[in-house]
């Protein structure tokens, strides 16, 4: 199984049948308060993604986009389709999404997940990324998990 990273923005045709998708599973764990979350989940079109295929299927993604704090991106959006887990591909695309926004000046990383979502956690452990407090507009959540990572 070769693993293909395509540099691409959020307007691409493939990161939005995989954000569709995504849409899907948070909505089916988080039934009582994805309405709430879903609005924070959405990213500008055109901001920088990465597709993930594998035999010229796409079967993850993710992207970032620009913190209010100059030098600092929040991570989006990260998604593998539920077949292809556990084959490094998540890793894959949070390397990628992280030496794409170094290259551009920035020097730390944040994002949010879910409870609900522990093999996330796990992989963003894994990764170096470390439990902060929740940020905007996440503080309060009992659902929200915020995590960081200088680059």
């Amino acid at each position: 199984m070769g693993i293909q990273l395509e540099k691409v923005t959020t307007d691409h045709a493939d990161f939005g049948y995989l954000i569709e998708l995504l849409d899907r599973d948070l909505w089916n764990r988080y039934p009582d308060t994805q309405q709430f979350f879903h609005g924070f989940n959405q990213v500008k079109l055109g901001a920088k993604a990465i597709v993930a295929y594998v035999d010229n299927k796409p079967v993850g993604c993710g992207c970032y986009r620009e913190a209010e704090e100059a030098g600092i991106v929040e991570m989006k959006r990260m998604f593998v389709l539920e077949e292809v887990r556990g084959r490094g591909i998540a890793r894959a695309i949070m390397n990628e999404l992280e030496q794409w926004a170094k290259q551009e000046g920035n020097r730390r990383a944040i994002l949010e997940t879910g409870t609900g979502q522990p093999e996330a956690i796990a992989l963003y452990t894994k990764l170096g990324y470390v439990q902060i407090e929740n940020y905007e507009p996440y503080i309060g959540s009992e659902d929200s998990v915020c995590m960081g990572k200088d680059l």
